[in-house]
């Protein structure tokens, strides 16, 4: 290769380079405005339309999925199920809207986090008590651990004749990484202010000083389902070892009023009030993250992704009202 060759192949990478960088800046500043106005677009209530009748109706409220904090998505991120923040707006609305007269609740999740759980809970409790409107509340597939503690605030319990419900409890689960270090021949270090600080390799001291938060959310849980089922705390902690209940199960041990299917639910609850007018709001269908969410389950995940995904489906060291064997 001669001297004009040589140089004409340095000028050549050297642009090929300039051009690869001036397309990921362009295209990741394209990136941010397309979001900024896609999350313009929908900012009334979080992604959703309340454009509900100006007549006397019962709301729909969903919570699907697993309840956990509401992460921002741009325009080519799939929704999560369940969005904390926006469900709770969406109760607000319901609170300040006269021609609101009641809430259905339904509920298909195995629970999630004790704090957005809480916050849900919370809001449900200041919605009954700001309107004096009833609570109906519908289990569907499951509504186990936060999942039916959010439903404690319902007048009413109706559940599906499959639906899966109960696991009163808390989890906090975590990974033990010290084996999977040594056989890498990776070792882990931490400068700490203290020795409770890190917890990697746990200790019996730390293993008790977690327990106990364990327990402090355990007892909360507890009070809230006695206080919502009108039973004694003894009998609540007789049905509140973790286990998970059929709806059968579930109705003998009074955790919930009736088994029946939603549309008759809805009936019952139509007839109750005197009210037949049912609304929930429209979500906004994000027709770029179907598509990439598809086009994302073809490419195979390495060996790192999977190990990543485990440890985060977990919420290590997260405290969590979570149907562990519903996962």
């Amino acid at each position: 290769m001669n001297k004009k060759q040589t140089i004409g192949l340095v000028v050549a990478a050297g642009l090929f380079i300039l051009t690869g960088v001036s397309s990921v800046l362009t295209n990741t500043l394209s990136q941010r405005a397309l979001d900024e106005s896609v999350k313009e677009a929908l900012s009334m209530t979080g992604g959703i339309e309340f454009n509900a009748p100006k007549q006397d109706y019962i709301a729909v409220v969903n919570v699907i999925g697993t309840i956990q904090e509401q992460m921002e998505t741009g325009i080519f991120d799939s929704e999560q199920s369940y969005r904390h923040v926006t469900t709770l707006e969406y109760i607000d609305k319901l609170i300040n809207d006269p021609h609101n007269k009641g809430m259905l609740l339904y509920v298909d999740s195995p629970g999630g986090a004790v704090y957005e759980s809480e916050e849900l809970y919370q809001k449900l409790q200041e919605y009954k008590k700001k309107t004096k409107r009833p609570i109906w509340d519908y289990m569907a597939h499951y509504a186990a651990s936060g999942g039916y503690m959010v439903s404690m605030p319902s007048d009413k319990i109706y559940a599906n004749p499959n639906t899966t419900t109960g696991s009163i409890g808390v989890i906090m689960s975590g990974f033990d990484m010290t084996g999977l270090y040594e056989k890498l021949g990776m070792r882990y270090i931490s400068i700490t202010s203290g020795k409770n600080k890190d917890s990697s390799k746990m200790t019996d001291e730390q293993i008790e000083i977690y327990q106990s938060q364990v327990n402090e959310c355990y007892e909360d849980f507890v009070k809230k389902v006695s206080d919502g089922r009108n039973m004694s705390v003894e009998t609540v902690k007789s049905l509140a070892d973790g286990r998970t209940y059929t709806a059968k199960q579930a109705k003998e041990n009074g955790l919930i009023d009736e088994i029946s299917l939603f549309d008759d639910m809805k009936a019952d609850m139509s007839k109750e009030l005197g009210i037949y007018e049912f609304y929930q709001p429209e979500s906004k269908d994000n027709i770029f993250a179907d598509l990439f969410l598809k086009a994302s389950e073809l490419v195979p995940k390495s060996e790192a992704q999977v190990l990543k995904e485990t440890a985060e489906e977990q919420e290590s060291g997260v405290l969590m009202y979570y149907a562990e064997q519903l996962r």
